[in-house]
């Protein structure tokens, strides 16, 4: 989710030529490696190039270029599949994906054109050493966050850059609204995080890990990961919910110039990569999935359809309360 561009696998625009497969993908490190690992194992290895590429950056290639994108099969961020399908009706239905969804799950009316293959889910983290040495109590909720107390300790995303950031505006707008209180609380906390507002996904817990400051907001996953590595890391779930952004995967329709191997290869990220896919992102999706013991306490999703459309309203939102904090 993050929203600069890195590579997988050196792109050639001879790839498409020579028969392989072009994936484009937003996802993170863990999540491309997954695949990697679910289309090798499945005979596909050689038979594929990624390239990899910022939310922003890739969202708006879907919208402008439609078909005409070089890629065949895409793992992005769903809402932007779904705003690009509805606009440029530029993917296949899925044929070979086996895998079930469950019934009970917020993604259970997927589309026929996408598969989920992760879930994004944000949490507040911490410094242990930092926290103690600046006797700030743990925070228990983004409301918290707002507490002048924590002025100055505070590393969270900004939306403009990273769609980290709007996990955290979702919780807001849905708690509190986007009226009088839910503006006091995100305009708090852009206050008391002064000059350690982030324009990348990953940027607060860099800081937070530094101990630059000792709390911050993002990505549920990757804290874990640091605090199992035995780094001086834990995270709370907020009392607002952990609310979530999924990817998916979706096969681009190009008619007779569709790649044959799209579908298979597809097939093979869900049903092949979910394993390894939900060791990073403990959110069960599909039948016979079971979460991890480090599953969220509170999963919650956003009551509107995630569409470009929400996400440009919350920036609107997010933006006035940056303004007022920076007394502009």
């Amino acid at each position: 989710m993050l929203l600069v561009a890195f590579g997988f696998g050196a792109f050639s625009g001879t790839a498409a030529a020579d028969g392989q497969v072009v994936i484009y993908t937003n996802a993170d490190d863990e999540a491309v490696t997954a695949f990697q690992n679910a289309l090798n194992a499945n005979g596909f290895e050689n038979k594929y190039v990624i390239q990899s590429f910022g939310t922003s950056e890739l969202g708006g290639k879907l919208l402008a270029e439609g078909k005409a994108l070089e890629a065949d099969l895409i793992t992005m961020s769903s809402y932007y599949v779904d705003s690009a399908q509805e606009r440029n009706h530029m993917f296949a239905d899925l044929t070979d994906v086996k895998s079930q969804l469950l019934q009970d799950s917020s993604n259970s009316t997927a589309p026929a054109y996408r598969r989920p293959t992760t879930v994004q889910e944000g949490a507040i983290f911490y410094n242990t050493t930092v926290l103690r040495d600046e006797g700030l109590p743990v925070p228990q909720s983004l409301a918290d966050l707002a507490d002048p107390i924590y002025a100055g300790q505070i590393s969270v995303t900004d939306m403009e850059g990273s769609s980290t950031g709007w996990l955290m505006v979702q919780a807001i707008a849905d708690a509190y609204g986007t009226g009088e209180e839910g503006r006091e609380i995100l305009t708090g906390i852009y206050r008391n995080a002064g000059p350690h507002l982030q324009m990348s996904g990953s940027g607060p817990l860099n800081s937070v890990r530094s101990g630059e400051v000792a709390i911050g907001f993002g990505l549920r996953h990757q804290a874990i990961a640091d605090k199992n590595e035995g780094l001086p890391i834990d995270y709370v779930d907020p009392e607002e919910g952990n609310y979530s952004l999924t990817e998916s995967v979706a096969v681009l329709d190009k008619g007779d110039r569709t790649n044959p191997l799209a579908q298979r290869m597809a097939a093979a990220i869900i049903d092949a990569g979910r394993p390894e896919l939900l060791r990073t992102y403990p959110n069960p999706l599909y039948v016979g999935e079971q979460a991890p013991d480090n599953g969220s306490a509170n999963p919650q999703v956003f009551p509107e359809p995630l569409t470009v459309d929400l996400l440009q309203e919350h920036q609107d939102f997010s933006e006035a309360c940056k303004r007022e904090a920076q007394g502009k």
